[in-house]
């Protein structure tokens, strides 16, 4: 039983996030934690939700009546590993070089879960955000995992790491299904229009050009049902002055958080994404190549001696049964 590292903050309101009370920050290869920032989490963590976690592996066979969670991605924009340390003679990014290893964990595509859902009209599939890479995640996880269908998007920003990918849909909507609804907020929808115009008004497409067949409904920042289950948008801080969405369903809040501005690289917050469970259990990826997966899980095991929190690092691939 473990817990994956996140960040909780009790009682979340419909406004954004002016700051985070408990944060891991990260400098240079080094992981700073606050001498006392996990002991308020001491009570909440030891009362938690547990949850069992794989490996990713497909032979895996859960309950059909098992909910779970998969990270697509876990990765910034950029992804790791950067083609940019792989061709550095020098190699001085440890972390990159491990990446090209075949399952290594410190690999990360672009952020992104997929929520398996067995509702009272049958098993869904929500997705949440479709960046650049999730064509490489989909080929690798949705074949791996026995994922069919796409029964609805759901998507938490307008960035290229959140929509890239829309285009890719164009698979499912002209091979498995008629069209898959997209959940977006106004503001990001009017930057689709100019970035996905083509899938926006697919008036202008010639004829005989297949493109994704989607269906856009516009989010407010107010509980919303999807494939029946009830989502909660989290309006959250993603860098300065721009406000994105989190989702809360269930026991779950999926936040994605911003990287640190500094006057250094060392001195960003890698680009946090939260899985928190509001009972208490926190999970968070979206980790910058500075972190090394096993290095930081090696670190994560003294706060089990020091603090009693049993915690872990999430990765691409990675199963998280969970009752919504």
């Amino acid at each position: 039983m473990v817990h994956f590292l996140g960040t909780f903050r009790p009682s979340p309101t419909l406004s954004c996030f002016a700051h985070y009370r408990h944060q891991i920050s990260l400098k240079s290869s080094q992981l700073s934690v606050p001498r006392n920032g996990f002991s308020p989490f001491r009570r909440i963590f030891q009362a938690s939700l547990q949850s069992n976690s794989t490996n990713g592996d497909a032979g895996l066979q859960l309950p059909a009546d098992q909910s779970e969670i998969i990270f697509l991605g876990t990765g910034t924009s950029e992804g790791i590993p950067r083609v940019s340390c792989l061709t550095n003679p020098l190699k001085t990014c440890p972390v990159c070089t491990k990446a090209v290893e075949p399952g290594n964990k410190n690999r990360r595509l672009n952020t992104s879960i997929l929520i398996r859902y067995p509702g009272p009209s049958g098993s869904s599939n929500i997705l949440i955000d479709a960046g650049k890479f999730f064509y490489h995640s989909a080929l690798r996880w949705f074949p791996a995992f026995g994922i069919r269908t796409i029964d609805a998007v759901i998507i938490t920003h307008s960035h290229a790491d959140a929509i890239g990918g829309l285009d890719d849909l164009r698979d499912w909507t002209n091979n498995v299904q008629p069209s898959i609804p997209i959940y977006v907020a106004q503001r990001d929808f009017e930057v689709m229009k100019k970035t996905h115009y083509y899938i926006v008004d697919t008036s202008i497409i010639l004829p005989g050009a297949a493109v994704s067949e989607l269906q856009f409904n516009i989010m407010q920042e107010e509980p919303f049902v999807v494939r029946d289950l009830k989502i909660t948008p989290l309006p959250v801080w993603h860098g300065r002055g721009y406000c994105s969405l989190g989702f809360r369903f269930g026991d779950i809040c999926y936040i994605r958080l911003w990287r640190r501005y500094g006057k250094s690289n060392q001195r960003e917050h890698f680009s946090l994404i939260v899985i928190c469970f509001f009972s208490a259990l926190g999970t968070c990826e979206g980790m910058m190549h500075l972190m090394d997966h096993e290095k930081v899980n090696d670190y994560l095991m003294k706060l089990k001696e020091t603090e009693g929190l049993d915690m872990q690092l999430s990765y691409d691939g990675l199963r998280v049964p969970v009752m919504l």
